[in-house]
């Protein structure tokens, strides 16, 4: 019975491979010490003493089985071994115990380690030993493995020398055990048994039972195990199907798999789909295309993808390649290479919808071929410009040598270009102009950017031209365009000395106009004059009377000095006399005169800052400009209104008159009227010379323009804000000013006019009766004097021994050598001798200055001349 049983297990189960699906299990070798078992001491140490191979099993007498139930087991293991293998293995253990009437009883499985059998590891336990499924025992130590060398049950009469005990009070008292195997010569473990009373014993029909079970057992572990390998090998399977389908869809290139339908002759006629992934559609926008023949999809499908496809199946050549789907209206990029079996003719392909890549690249050739063909027009325009152009063109390198010019440059300047090319312009530049070249050279090198420079080249016929450059550094190279600027440059200068002759013209004009009334204002001032010295000579004047008519003509001369300095100052050729003052003190003193001057149905108002407003100016000019102003605005409301004057500071000049805006400190003086305001045409010529909207006699035009030349000549400006019909704001912007000097000068008002008694004046004046005056009043002042009538007679008493003079006092304007020219010889032959010049008119101080030396403005008082003399005294010292 059992050995059909074996044969038809054997026949059913033979043909499984244990090389295909072998499954080969691990388990961590510290599990034997933590499952409580574990190799022997180094003393119980097993022998061959211990077991009995079947000695004893053959001299017991048999307990004796009852043959129904042992064939019964053996059916049912047949039964589950074609049913349900799995579950063998479990139901051999539970018979072994049962039919052998062990306690216990057990599988051990041999397993390999690097590729030698190494450990046994316990399975399917039954009884005590249950707890301890899957611990493991070295082979060399343990009972199995000489049951598996000896190929016989064995009877362990020692145990306890193989195991340590199960727990406190188990012993174990036999243990009877069979080896186990799949095939003849092919151990796969052992089937065990154990007693653990004393007293209990196994014999031979025990052995006998459980041999037959371990035949079962052997087969069963070997469809166990094909089981569990087919099951991983199953699973691997669908893991990787599960992968590459997830990829297949999910990837965003399209793929297919076709079959083509090859001819005769092998020429692919046709294809249809077998399988495509989701981006197939997408890629193709074709639909419904499972198992369909692509010429009924698209009959005019181009034949050069049959062609190549064609090819691929036939010759398995896998091709990349980029082509057309003029049908489908795309461009693809596609990988196609053979699968299965040839005869199949089947193709996968891999591909990409490109379209829009082709698309941008044509466009972009395209372009490029348009660029191409603009560059090449631009650069033709530009040659003729470079021919053409009447500016001349000229590329340099760093060093200012000429690399390429244009051929104007040779029409201008008559040079060839073979002249010109290889070398700097140094060699053409005027002589005042070749610093300034190779400044700005130097400039463009750095990386500044040339906007208008200009200069003289000596053309061939030794004349010079003016050119206005711009230029820029690019690239180690300097791009330069000139324009020659020489008619422009004389069409300038003959504009502006017709404009001079023009305003001189007017100028002669308003003279003449002013005549009448600058003669009237004088004759009142001499009728004054000459009636208080006619009044002087009568005899028996008293001393009250006396000082009265004095005082009368003093205070006369004052305003004929006025007047004339007005005059000057609207001519822009008096030259002022600047000292540190407060604006806003000074406007407090003229307000009154503007009072009077306006007239008692006009409103006067001053808002002046808490602050003092120090500037740096003629402080009689400052007065005459406040008048002015302020008679202007009583005019503008034809005498009746509202006149504000307001005083503060401000931190910048606005723009104004083309001229930009200029930061820093200024004092600003604004005076605002509630007249009928001034025109906007008109706002731009207010301060003209003799320009003014009144009728003859009702006006010279100089007022404004006295205030005008007044702020140019002390740094500051002019500002005017008006609307027609609603009045006017004008504002005087002045540099602020450090008071560092005002004690300074308070000490000198308060020192004594005289200093004289031995000191020794050089006088030089050419008018005598001034001269007479001068040493005049200078011997009242205790000074000794010398005159000189010109600067080369001064030069000679210099001569004759200079250290003898302590100051020169010398007019400005006379003939021959002028007062500044005679001052600068003086400073230069001798350093340490100071020089006071005085006058009352002259253009070269107007538009120079003093030139360092002191000025004593004609008309002067003996005070004045005291006072400066002190002053240049005290500086020598």
């Amino acid at each position: 019975m059992s050995e059909a049983i074996y044969l038809i297990c054997l026949s059913r189960f033979s043909n499984r491979s244990l090389a295909e699906l072998a499954c080969i299990f691990a388990l961590d070798a510290d599990s034997l010490l933590q499952s409580g078992l574990g190799s022997p001491a180094e003393d119980n140490v097993l022998t061959e003493d211990d077991i009995d191979i079947s000695a004893q099993l053959e001299t017991r007498p048999e307990r004796g089985t009852d043959p129904r139930r042992h064939r019964a087991a053996l059916a049912e293991l047949a039964r589950r071994m074609v049913e349900a293998p799995q579950s063998v293995l479990p139901r051999l253990v539970d018979l072994a115990q049962e039919l052998t009437g062990a306690e216990s009883a057990g599988i051990s499985v041999e397993e390999e380690q690097d590729g030698e059998p190494g450990v046994f590891r316990w399975r399917d336990l039954t009884g005590r030993f249950a707890p301890f499924i899957g611990s493991t025992m070295p082979r060399a130590s343990s009972p199995c493995g000489m049951a598996l060398d000896f190929n016989k049950p064995i009877l362990m009469s020692r145990p306890e020398r193989a195991y340590l005990e199960l727990e406190p009070g188990s012993p174990i008292g036999e243990v009877l055990m069979v080896p186990m195997y799949v095939d003849v010569g092919a151990p796969v473990g052992t089937l065990w048994v154990v007693h653990h009373e004393e007293g209990k014993q196994f014999d031979g029909s025990d052995a006998r039972t459980l041999s037959e079970l371990a035949t079962f057992g052997g087969i069963a572990h070997r469809v166990a195990e094909d089981a569990a390998a087919k099951e991983l090998v199953a699973a691997e399977l669908d893991s990787r199907e599960a992968r590459y389908r997830s990829l297949f869809d999910t990837i965003e290139a399209g793929f297919c798999i076709i079959e083509l339908k090859v001819d005769e002759a092998g020429q692919a006629e046709d294809y249809r789909f077998i399988e495509f992934n989701r981006a197939f559609e997408k890629q193709t926008g074709m639909t419904g295309t499972e198992g369909a023949w692509m010429r009924d999809l698209k009959p005019d499908h181009e034949q050069h993808w049959f062609d190549i496809y064609g090819r691929v199946a036939l010759t398995g050549e896998p091709v990349r390649f980029e082509n057309e789907a003029a049908e489908l209206g795309r461009w693809y990029d596609v990988h196609a290479y053979r699968i299965d079996d040839p005869a199949d003719h089947r193709v996968a392909i891999l591909f990409n919808d490109i379209t829009a890549r082709r698309k941008a690249e044509t466009q972009l050739k395209t372009l490029n071929e348009r660029l191409e063909e603009e560059v090449e027009a631009r650069t033709t325009e530009l040659d003729r410009l470079w021919k053409l152009s009447r500016d001349p063109f000229l590329i340099a390198d760093q060093q200012g040598r000429w690399i390429r010019i244009s051929p104007a440059w040779t029409d201008i300047l008559g040079w060839s270009e073979d002249e010109l090319l290889g070398r700097t312009s140094k060699w053409m530049e005027h002589p005042d102009d070749r610093d300034r070249t190779r400044d700005e050279i130097a400039n463009l090198v750095s990386g500044s950017t040339t906007l208008r420079f200009e200069n003289r080249f000596r053309a061939k016929d030794d004349s010079y031209r003016w050119f206005s450059w711009t230029a820029v550094s690019a690239e180690g190279m300097l791009y330069c365009v000139a324009r020659d600027v020489t008619d422009e440059k004389v069409q300038h200068d003959a504009l502006l000395a017709a404009e001079e002759r023009m305003r001189q013209s007017q100028k002669v004009e308003a003279v003449g106009q002013l005549t009448g009334g600058v003669a009237h204002d004088f004759n009142n001032l001499l009728t004054v004059i000459r009636g208080s010295v006619d009044l002087l000579r009568r005899p028996g004047l008293s001393d009250e009377k006396r000082a009265r008519y004095i005082n009368a003509i003093a205070e006369t001369a004052d305003r004929a000095t006025k007047l004339t300095s007005q005059l000057l100052a609207f001519a822009r050729r008096q030259a002022l006399k600047p000292e540190v003052f407060d604006a806003g003190e000074s406007v407090r003193a003229v307000t009154e005169m503007v009072a009077t001057l306006a007239g008692p149905r006009i409103r006067i108002a001053t808002l002046i800052a808490e602050y003092a407003c120090f500037i740096n100016a003629d402080r009689s000019q400052f007065d005459t400009a406040i008048v002015n102003m302020a008679v202007n605005a009583r005019d503008a409301m034809n005498g009746e209104g509202d006149l504000t004057i307001r005083v503060g500071y401000a931190t910048g000049m606005p723009a104004m008159r083309a001229h930009p805006a200029v930061p820093g400190d200024f004092v600003t003086i604004g005076i605002t009227d509630t007249g009928t305001g001034i025109a906007e045409d008109q706002i731009d010529r207010i301060f003209e010379p003799f320009f003014t909207t009144k009728g003859v006699g009702q006006g010279t035009g100089l007022g404004l323009s006295q205030v005008f030349g007044f702020a140019k000549q002390s740094g500051g400006d002019i500002v005017v804000e008006s609307a027609r019909g609603h009045g006017a704001t004008f504002t005087l912007y002045l540099p602020r000013a450090v008071p560092a000097d005002r004690a300074e000068a308070d000490d000198d008002l308060g020192r004594s006019p005289s200093i004289g008694e031995g000191s020794c004046i050089l006088v030089v004046e050419d008018n005598a009766e001034v001269g007479t005056f001068a040493t005049q009043a200078l011997s009242e002042l205790g000074y000794d004097t010398v005159l000189a009538v010109d600067g080369p007679s001064a030069l000679v008493e210099l001569g004759g021994g200079g250290e003898r003079f302590d100051v020169v006092f010398s007019d400005v304007v006379m003939p021959g050598m002028s007062g500044i020219e005679l001052g600068r010889e003086v400073k230069r032959k001798y350093p340490t001798l100071p020089v006071i010049l005085t006058s009352g008119y002259s253009t070269v101080l107007a538009k120079d200055g003093t030139h360092g030396f002191e000025l004593l403005q004609k008309p002067y008082s003996i005070e004045e001349l005291s006072r400066v003399l002190r002053k240049v005294a005290d500086g020598r010292r």
